[in-house]
């Protein structure tokens, strides 16, 4: 038995190493993107290509157009004097007389020079245009400047730059969050381990201890050995979340009588703590769901509202039918008014309002994440309201 609850921790720090599922979303979208990115630029390499194929056609035709001016002109000048026989006049004659091989060969020759000065100057902005791309990946600038002519490159590549910035930051939270599971886990696990080893220390070390004490150092070694087993369940119920795992087994429920019941397991915890409860239920409200997943769902919310309530209140629940097949549910409570910047806060993993591990709630700050990412799979919603000392947790599906 000890060996298999090691091989599951091995398997559960293992998984860890797995990008966790918001990354996983993440590098999805950075491919969506990227894929984005490269039909743009296909269709901008094409539109540029273009461009510099007009630039160079303009420059040839203004040069042709030049040519043909001064070859012109030079015509009419040469036909308006009286040429004696000379050396200028056998060239000039001799020119007229082979006039079009002479265009042909200007036109060659200047062809080759406007190409030349064209590519020229056309490597130099690649030059510039590669210098800031590789400027991109270094993080070396903010923002990037080109050439007039790159203009629409100028656009597009800054906008791969806030793309690749903004993925740059999420990676590093990314791995901050991992770094943070670990040790959060690490604390979470130790503590109850510690105790269960203390207890079970005394048992076998004190002899002569009386029977009470005995059980009663039982029952505390029982009950944190089941938090032990639950915080391990947890664990495992995120890392599966993590890995995309997670699969739905869906069967028609009756979510009145789910809810009923559930609230009646937790009367004995309702009594512990000096609470009650308000049922407001719709009569045979019918879902189609994965029952197990969504008990799990109504636990983890009840616990919540149990965790952070006020003594001597009451939690009030209310479950209605929300369209032709879907639910509403509200678990509200009375407590500390939760500040609206942390709302959204509140599913994320390991989130704990208290911000504090040794917290007297005992939660693994997993339970609303778990939540949220079963009601998400089951395509519906969940979200957090707080105002005048209470606690609200609303989700449809």
């Amino acid at each position: 038995m000890r060996m298999q609850e090691h091989q599951s921790l091995l398997r559960l720090y293992g998984a860890l190493d797995i990008k966790s599922n918001p990354e996983e979303s993440r590098i999805y979208t950075g491919r969506r993107i990227e894929m984005q990115h490269r039909k743009t630029g296909e269709t901008m390499g094409r539109n540029l290509s273009k461009q510099l194929m007009r630039r160079f056609f303009i420059h040839m035709l203004i040069y042709a157009g030049v040519v043909l001016l001064v070859l012109l002109t030079g015509y009419i000048w040469c036909k308006s004097r009286i040429w004696y026989p000379s050396l200028e006049y056998y060239i000039l004659n001799g020119v007229e007389d082979n006039l079009v091989s002479v265009i042909l060969i200007l036109f060659l020759i200047g062809c080759v020079i406007i190409a030349c000065l064209h590519f020229a100057k056309i490597a130099k902005m690649m030059e510039t245009m590669v210098g800031a791309v590789d400027d991109m990946y270094t993080e070396r600038v903010r923002f990037i400047s080109l050439p007039p002519l790159f203009q629409e490159v100028e656009k597009k590549l800054n906008l791969i730059l806030g793309d690749i910035r903004e993925n740059r930051e999420a990676a590093r939270a990314a791995e901050q969050r991992k770094n943070d599971m670990l040790v959060y886990m690490a604390h979470d696990l130790k503590t109850p381990l510690t105790s269960v080893l203390g207890y079970i220390t005394l048992l076998k070390e004190e002899q002569n201890i009386s029977e009470e004490l005995r059980k009663k150092y039982l029952s505390i070694a029982w009950n944190k050995a089941n938090r032990l087993e639950s915080l391990i369940n947890d664990f495992f119920e995120v890392t599966r979340m993590n890995l995309s795992s997670m699969s739905l087994e869906y069967t028609e429920v009756n979510m009145s009588r789910m809810t009923e019941q559930i609230f009646y397991e937790f009367r004995p915890l309702f009594q512990e703590k000096g609470l009650d409860y308000e049922l407001q239920l719709e009569e045979d409200v019918m879902l189609s769901c994965d029952v197990e997943k969504m008990e799990r769902v109504l636990d983890n919310l009840i616990k919540n509202a149990i965790n952070y309530s006020y003594p001597n209140t009451k939690i009030h629940v209310i479950l209605k039918r929300k369209g032709d097949d879907g639910i509403q549910a509200i678990i509200r409570n009375k407590g500390k008014t939760i500040p609206k910047e942390k709302l959204k806060q509140l599913f994320e993993q390991f989130f704990r309002l208290d911000s504090s591990r040794s917290s007297g709630t005992g939660g693994t700050g997993l339970g609303l994440a778990i939540a949220k990412h079963i009601i998400e799979l089951h395509g519906g919603k969940i979200r957090c309201e707080s105002e005048n000392e209470e606690i609200a947790f609303i989700f449809t599906i």
